[in-house]
């Protein structure tokens, strides 16, 4: 089984790159080979992961405006089982090239279906915006987190990006399911992210993932330092929070871990 999965969300400030590498190497150390795709002209995926994007000669720019070979543009993480489709600057004017382009909104998909079969899971770090960037990533997808933070003004915004989650479902990709909604920068002292937690698992029931990101040092620190948290610190709670969504992605999705995964995710 090979699954695309973006994540996704308007909102700047979400947890939403920490998610993409934290849940992109979770599920490479429970030992199911993933690429991680930075869709972002941030580049912070790419930076976060270890690669400074200014030393990019090839990415997702290259394959989806010049159409070169993305095995040609993926790097190897430092990670076991971990792969990047890095990003750079570049990508800030992919969306304007794009706009006279046949098919522009299935240009990453094509990109994606040429490697698809070569992983298990395939993580999507979408921009922070609802741009054409954005809609290639949910057309080439299987299915779209969409990490809200436990904050006020948290469901802002929700309702713009569901509906152009449907308009996406009713006329590019049909088969785009949302995997979940996930609650990020969670605070136990405070009774505002209480509250939070409570209002969108009242709003979205199923929808909201069981696991919780907490805010966490270890997590901010990671990516300073070009790791993921669980390369970083294992035993910190961000990474047993993202190992704790990588397991119920798995079991979401019917898949199993072998002895040596399930002793890592139990550690």
């Amino acid at each position: 089984m090979s699954k695309i999965i973006a994540l996704a969300n308007q909102k700047g400030g979400v947890g939403k790159t920490t998610s993409s590498i934290n849940l992109a190497a979770s599920l490479a150390v429970l030992e199911y080979k993933t690429l991680l795709v930075d869709a972002d002209p941030q580049a912070n995926s790419t930076s976060g992961i270890g690669f400074d994007p200014r030393n990019i000669k090839n990415s997702i720019y290259e394959c989806i405006i010049n159409q070169i070979d993305p095995r040609e543009a993926i790097q190897k993480t430092d990670t076991p089982n971990l792969d990047l489709l890095p990003a750079h600057i570049d990508l800030v004017g992919a969306e304007i090239e794009m706009i006279n382009m046949n098919d522009r909104e299935y240009k990453m998909k094509a990109v994606l279906n040429a490697i698809k079969d070569d992983y298990d899971f395939i993580i999507v770090d979408c921009s922070p915006s609802l741009g054409l960037i954005t809609i290639n990533a949910l057309t080439a997808a299987d299915s779209v987190i969409i990490p809200v933070q436990c904050e006020y003004f948290a469901l802002e915004g929700l309702g713009k990006l569901l509906n152009t989650i449907k308009i996406v479902q009713s006329r590019l990709n049909t088969n785009l399911e949302v995997e979940g909604i996930l609650l990020t920068m969670y605070d136990v002292r405070l009774r505002l992210s209480n509250q939070v937690v409570e209002e969108v698992r009242t709003h979205f029931e199923e929808m909201v993932f069981d696991t919780i990101i907490q805010r966490n040092t270890r997590l901010s620190e990671a990516p300073s330092f070009g790791v993921s948290v669980i390369m970083h610190d294992a035993t910190s709670k961000g990474a047993i929070n993202y190992l704790n969504l990588a397991r119920e992605i798995l079991r979401k999705n019917g898949l199993v871990l072998s002895e040596a995964a399930e002793k890592i995710a139990t550690a």
